[in-house]
């Protein structure tokens, strides 16, 4: 057993290489980032734990993101988490819209939740990098059957009906 110093570090672990932040470092790499394993962990366990951290996020993301999580149906853990897996995470929030807006860019954006990004894109801006602000002018997104509209803070879908 290793003697504990005064900063609550083992001297073994100061030794080390790195010592212990670094461990931690690539043990958070390995789990969020999808990294090769740190010495002296299990890449069978890490790779649980990584799947089960991944459906964690997809469960994040469904309760910012309702309408998307419905309109991809059972498809949508696997969806996500082959699309999150080895990115950082960002927030549920972020996480989705950014999953949305790759799903719009390959058309492969489900109706219903094509009305909940352009909802969300009239009432908010967002870059892709920092945090989303709520918009102060009027905005306007075109859907496929109609537009979303923001004006004075309320969010309006406005649809054409068939006929």
């Amino acid at each position: 057993m290793s003697e504990r110093q005064p900063g609550g570090e083992s001297a073994s672990s100061r030794a080390a290489p790195g010592g212990l932040a670094a461990t931690q470092r690539a043990l958070v790499a390995a789990l969020v980032e999808g990294a090769a394993p740190p010495p002296g962990f299990d890449p069978q366990r890490l790779s649980v734990a990584r799947a089960a951290l991944l459906r964690k996020r997809a469960g994040e993301v469904a309760r910012h993101w309702p309408l998307l999580a419905a309109a991809l149906g059972d498809g949508w853990p696997a969806a996500f988490v082959s699309w999150v897996a080895g990115r950082p995470p960002a927030g549920g929030l972020r996480d989705g819209w950014d999953f949305a807006r790759t799903l719009a860019v390959t058309d492969a954006l489900p109706r219903l939740a094509a009305a909940e990004l352009a909802g969300r894109e009239v009432g908010w801006r967002y870059d892709g990098a920092s945090a989303p602000r709520r918009r102060r002018r009027p905005a306007a997104r075109r859907l496929p059957d109609g537009w979303a509209i923001q004006f004075a803070g309320r969010i309006r879908l406005l649809r054409r009906h068939p006929g």
